[in-house]
């Protein structure tokens, strides 16, 4: 496939081992990415990691603000085949109509569960037990493609969101390089999507990372874990905001008010929740970095039993 002239589209992390791949194995000529952002105080220009990765390797880097009405400079480089991976902007269908091999993308989801920007963090967060990779012919809609290719990955009940996102990176390179060469010779399938099915991972909002104690104790651990190790749940806790970072589930019933704390020893903070309690192991004090529990009890110098995490 090395004559095979390939236009990336993709901006996190996530998409870099897909990115090296295709330049590995392909003629990447062109990456479209998300516009430069100023982050910090001393608001410093950050470069996308495609981005990186792209000018390190020569290949010319394309940052349109809004792609639905920027799109020349992508059909005037006439790829052959278009691969998107977590872009961020709806591509028009000027641009999907133009390659000859399509515009595919790289979902990580079981497509058509998951539709969206956040389908990692949601699949810890809504408790599935599996989630994977799908390889999809775009279209108009959000992750609504037909589906060439799926690959199945099993969440383990400790996983995170930072795990879960590196077995599923992997599980797209495999997946894509497998599939790439039926997609060219066209001996690929195509299956439409079963709308009965679908369901939808929306970018994280600031309302979903505040956890609620009067939800269950399983509810909460999912969230945690589904939200580390970016942006983190957080709750607040004297008025401030506190972060969460890990969590465990007790046996232990009381007869307290959600939220209330009723223990802090080497074991964590014990919190109480509808259906129980939950241990918090690992957690962020304003203006602090992230500490384990026993950090956390040789810091502080106040009691906290009994006091209520809103």
């Amino acid at each position: 496939m090395k004559d095979l002239k390939v236009l990336f589209m993709g901006t996190p992390d996530f998409c870099v081992p897909i990115l090296q791949c295709l330049i590995d194995e392909c003629n990447v000529i062109a990456v479209v990415t998300q516009p430069d952002k100023e982050v910090g105080r001393k608001k410093e220009m950050i470069f996308s990691p495609i981005k990186k990765l792209a000018l390190e390797n020569n290949i010319k880097v394309l940052q349109p603000v809004k792609i639905k009405e920027d799109y020349d400079d992508v059909i005037n480089l006439n790829p052959d085949i278009i691969i998107t991976c977590a872009y961020g902007q709806i591509i028009p269908e000027i641009i999907l109509n133009q390659p000859k091999y399509g515009c595919i993308n790289v979902h990580a989801s079981l497509l058509p569960k998951l539709r969206g920007g956040a389908p990692i963090h949601k699949a810890i967060m809504y408790g599935y037990d599996k989630t994977g990779i799908t390889i999809m012919y775009m279209d108009k809609g959000m992750d609504t493609g037909d589906i060439i290719s799926k690959k199945e990955v099993k969440i383990e009940e400790n996983d995170t969101a930072e795990t879960l996102h590196d077995k599923l990176q992997k599980s797209a390179v495999f997946l894509l390089m497998d599939t790439l060469p039926s997609i060219i010779d066209g001996t690929n399938k195509r299956e439409k999507q079963d709308e009965k099915y679908a369901t939808y991972a929306y970018n994280i909002s600031r309302e979903e990372e505040h956890v609620d104690f009067n939800k269950t104790s399983k509810e909460i651990y999912n969230q945690i874990r589904g939200l580390n190790s970016w942006p983190g749940a957080y709750c607040i806790l004297d008025g401030k905001n506190l972060k969460l970072w890990s969590s465990k589930i007790t046996l232990n019933t009381y007869d307290k008010i959600p939220g209330e704390i009723v223990n802090l020893d080497k074991n964590g903070l014990e919190v109480v929740t509808k259906d129980g309690s939950i241990l918090i192991t690992e957690l962020q004090l304003p203006g602090k970095k992230k500490m384990n529990i026993k950090n956390f009890i040789n810091g502080i110098k106040k009691d906290y039993i009994g006091k209520i995490m809103k």
